[in-house]
C-alpha cells in the first residue's frame, strides 16, 4: 500500500495522479501547509476519481487559531489574487471544521481543517478502508464504483450500495 501521508506515489501514478502531483508541487502546496500535517485524501489517491473529482487536502488545524490559518492560506503564494476562495465553517460529526475551496489549473481543490490529527480524520480513514476493499475486490468492482460516481453518487454511498452497507459512512470506518 502506498504511503498516503506523502504525495510521492502520485509522481508515478496514472495520468490524473501525475497531473495532481505537478499542481501540488508546482505551487508548493504541501510545503506551505506543512504546519498543518496535510494529507491528500479522497478518490484521486485510490484511482476511483472522475473528471469532476477534486483534490481533497485534509489538515490538522487548531480552530482556536482559525484566523491565522486562513490568513496563512489565503495570503500564501499558491493562491493568487485572481483565485476565488470560498471559505465555510461547518460542523462535521459534531466537530467544528473549516473548508476552503478554490481551483488551480484544472483541479478543484478543497482544504479541510479539523482539530484532529489528519490520519485520524474520517476522510483519511474512509480512503484507507476503500483502498483495502478495492485491493480485495479487484478491477471489476473498481469500475462499478467509478460508474456509480459518474451517475452522481458520492463515494461512500457507492461503496455502501455495492457492499450492502446500511450506513456506509459509519460502516466503512469499522472495516
Amino acid at each position: 500500500m502506498p504511503d498516503f501521508t506523502k504525495i510521492d506515489y502520485l509522481r508515478d501514478g496514472n495520468e490524473r495522479q501525475r497531473s495532481a502531483y505537478k499542481v501540488l508541487t508546482d505551487y508548493n502546496i504541501f510545503e506551505k501547509l506543512s504546519n498543518y500535517s496535510p494529507v491528500l485524501a479522497g478518490t484521486i489517491p485510490i484511482e476511483i476519481d472522475i473528471e469532476s473529482s477534486d483534490l481533497d487536502i485534509i489538515c490538522e488545524v487548531d480552530l482556536r487559531f482559525e484566523k491565522e490559518f486562513l490568513e496563512e492560506i489565503i495570503l500564501s503564494t499558491f493562491i493568487s489574487t485572481d483565485v476565488d476562495v470560498l471559505v465555510e465553517k461547518i460542523m462535521v460529526n459534531g466537530e467544528k471544521s473549516i473548508v476552503l475551496n478554490f481551483t488551480l489549473e484544472e483541479f478543484p481543490i478543497e482544504i479541510f481543517g479539523q482539530n484532529k490529527v489528519s490520519t485520524e480524520q474520517n476522510a483519511y480513514r474512509h480512503m484507507i478502508a476503500e483502498h483495502k476493499i478495492l485491493q480485495e475486490k479487484g478491477e471489476e468492482f473498481k469500475q462499478k464504483i467509478i460508474e456509480l460516481k459518474k451517475q452522481g453518487i458520492k463515494t461512500e454511498p457507492a461503496f455502501g450500495m455495492l457492499l450492502g452497507l446500511e450506513n456506509p459512512y459509519e460502516d466503512l470506518l469499522k472495516l
